[in-house]
């Protein structure tokens, strides 16, 4: 299998838990807009298996759930082009994840760092499937032999597992080449979007106040008054991108432009150099509703029709499917599985 070819392919997902942020619009949903139309193969999903690693009410999972696909569709992401659908609906998800339960090591899952971050000091009573859900993730990515993940900065690691995984069983199984080592993009301004309140911290559907976030779902009025009360510091824009090095809440607020106006930080430092915030907060906060306010009316108009979004991930799943199902078999003849 040696010479095993891939088509290049895409695959990203969302989990729906709280709601969409800018932070998950600009890290992910517009880079996803952008790539369907590159010639790349392209599969989103909205990744519902791993919201339940923690407790989830079984209403607001299904919310969550349109939410995040409304968030998809209103960006711009259009279903003819991409392969959108829900993880739950593809069965071969869950089965490819426990193949891989077997495949990937302890110590290999130990190593995550974002189980470290969001078990705390009570490891011992989370779920096994929040310890164990970089499997199942590399299960999405290599059930479709997808050559290509855009991620955050933060999730770079759990690419970095799917390759390991890839890598232990083509050598094992003796099938080298039969799944792709898949390259993590990360690319742009703003691919780790921070809080408006403390630039230090990641921007978070959790965060205790609402005003630490611009949520996908917010009104102009809503998107207006939060950039425009979003901390500063006492001090002008620099002449140069380096000058912002110390000064995080300015740094994420120039990056944040920059995504939202499909330019570089160093092009928004160029043409504010010297600008106060009396001046830039205004004018990021009009760039943010022109750009925003839009998005939070479809998916408005989405969420007041439910059949719509569902019968969307229906078909996307069957499409989804007509990929998978061969590559998973195919895994099963592998290892020895009677099928059939």
């Amino acid at each position: 299998m040696a010479d095993v070819t891939h088509t290049p392919r895409v695959f990203s997902g969302i989990k729906p838990s709280g709601g969409l942020t800018l932070g998950n619009y600009l890290g992910a949903i517009k880079k996803f807009v952008q790539t369907q139309d590159s010639e790349m193969e392209t599969i989103y999903c909205v990744v519902d298996l791993h919201a339940v690693t923690v407790w989830q009410d079984p209403a607001d999972l299904t919310h969550a759930t349109r939410e995040v696909a409304a968030g998809y569709l209103a960006s711009g992401l259009d279903p003819a082009k991409s392969i959108l659908f829900n993880q739950s609906r593809v069965s071969g998800h869950a089965e490819l994840g426990w193949l891989f339960n077997c495949v990937a090591r302890v110590g290999w899952m130990n190593r995550m760092t974002q189980f470290k971050e969001k078990a705390g000091k009570n490891a011992e009573k989370q779920s096994l499937g929040l310890y164990a859900y970089p499997s199942l993730m590399a299960a999405d990515i290599l059930l479709y032999h997808a050559t290509h993940v855009p991620v955050g900065e933060d999730q770079k690691q759990h690419v970095e597992l799917t390759r390991d995984i890839a890598s232990k069983f083509n050598h094992d199984f003796k099938a080298e080449g039969f799944f792709p080592l898949p390259e993590p993009v990360i690319e742009g301004p703003a691919t780790r979007v921070m809080n408006l309140r403390d630039g230090t911290k990641k921007m978070s559907k959790s965060g205790e106040s609402d005003m630490e976030r611009i949520n996908m779902t917010d009104d102009a009025d809503k998107i207006a008054k939060k950039f425009r009360k979003a901390r500063t510091d006492p001090d002008a824009l620099p002449d140069n991108y380096e000058g912002l090095k110390d000064r995080p809440e300015a740094r994420n607020l120039v990056d944040i432009y920059a995504a939202l106006s499909d330019t570089t930080a160093e092009a928004v430092i160029t043409e504010y150099a010297g600008a106060g915030w009396g001046q830039f907060k205004p004018a990021l906060a009009d760039l943010a509703v022109d750009k925003l306010a839009p998005i939070s009316e479809e998916m408005a108009r989405l969420m007041a029709d439910p059949a719509e979004i569902d019968r969307t991930l229906a078909a996307g799943a069957d499409r989804a499917r007509e990929i998978a199902e061969p590559i998973l078999s195919k895994t099963f003849d592998i290892m020895g599985f009677v099928r059939g």
